[in-house]
């Protein structure tokens, strides 16, 4: 409340400087005409300002809002003119009429002459020229200012949302994965301390490497390769697991943790226990894009949780929609049959911004 009064009053100061500089500045004009400086002098020019101020003021508050906001251009210069030519009247009607004795008005001024008027009405309309390019000048800086606000409120919420989703999905990732590790400890598996020494690594790359919105492709990769073999460790002998990557030589970035929800999945609700149980699983680069695709056959347990199930994969779709235009991905996951595959289409960033 304060801040706004505080603005409104130097916005009064700010209007009155500028018509105490107006008036000034045509005292300044009248006394190198006319070489003489009086309260006559000083009269006209506040004269001649009252009716620079009515053009001014009627068109800042009534025309702009009510014509050139709204795109209504042709009325808009329409009642524009129509008001500096009454703006232009107002003036002569002024000097030469219940001020014309004050005045000394000369009898060639006070003949309501057409020159006289062009005079008024070209002098009015540069200054509401003025204070008009002057409110789009401010208009235009608030806009930005307030677009820059808008932007920084929309950052810090996408960012808090996004930390959101990545908390939800550490602990969904840390309890599939304890998971397996309690199966296994269940039949005293060989397995385990190796087990557990690869979830070491896969939590580091999720606690820490994996802060950023966008980090290397190669620790992302790198990350896949240790949770599949985390995975084939709890798969039987009969199970197909075909994966492929590409050698990544380049420095591109990518949104951390996007494929480890649909790789997860694969082994826990897919594999059925037939002997023609198979995932595969690979990546591709083509120019700019990196292109992640998996398939593998499933069948849906009687007991299975619909109500809590795809908590990852409704993270990864969030994800990808607040870190990528809507032109940088395409997800396609589909369900025919008992097969179910994913197509993921990525834009590879060159920086992890």
């Amino acid at each position: 409340m304060q801040k706004h009064l505080l603005n409104k009053r130097n916005k009064i100061i700010g209007h009155i400087l500028f018509w105490m500089a107006s008036i000034i500045f045509l005292c300044f004009l009248f006394f190198i005409y006319s070489r003489e400086f009086s309260l006559t002098t000083i009269a006209k020019s506040v004269v001649i300002n009252i009716g620079f101020a009515v053009g001014v003021y009627l068109n800042l508050n009534i025309l702009i809002p009510r014509f050139l906001t709204q795109k209504q251009y042709i009325y808009y210069i329409f009642w524009l003119v129509v008001l500096i030519s009454v703006s232009s009247l107002l003036v002569q009607f002024l000097i030469v009429y219940p001020l014309r004795h004050f005045l000394e008005v000369s009898e060639q001024l006070q003949s309501l002459s057409t020159e006289t008027h062009s005079a008024f009405f070209f002098a009015t309309l540069f200054y509401v020229g003025v204070t008009t390019f002057l409110k789009l000048v401010k208009d235009w800086f608030s806009l930005q200012d307030l677009n820059y606000k808008l932007a920084k409120t929309e950052k810090e919420k996408l960012e808090a949302e996004l930390k959101s989703l990545k908390g939800q999905l550490n602990p969904h990732f840390l309890f599939n994965s304890l998971n397996n590790i309690y199966s296994l400890a269940l039949i005293h598996s060989d397995k385990v301390p190796d087990l557990i020494l690869r979830l070491s690594d896969l939590m580091r790359h999720i606690i820490y490497e994996s802060r950023d919105n966008f980090i290397r492709l190669s620790k992302e990769i790198e990350f896949v390769d240790n949770f599949i073999a985390l995975q084939r460790i709890r798969v039987t002998e009969h199970t197909a697991i075909n994966y492929q990557k590409p050698n990544i030589v380049s420095s591109a970035y990518i949104a951390p943790l996007l494929f480890e929800p649909f790789i997860d999945n694969a082994f826990k609700h897919g594999l059925p226990g037939t002997e023609n149980d198979y995932i595969t699983i690979s990546f591709t680069i083509d120019d700019e894009w990196l292109n992640f695709d998996l398939q593998n056959n499933y069948s849906v347990p009687e007991n299975y949780d619909t109500k809590n199930s795809g908590i990852g994969i409704r993270n990864v779709k969030q994800r990808l929609k607040h870190l990528y235009r809507s032109n940088e991905y395409q997800l396609v996951i589909k369900q025919e049959e008992l097969t179910y595959s994913v197509h993921l289409r990525l834009k590879l960033k060159h920086h992890a911004n």
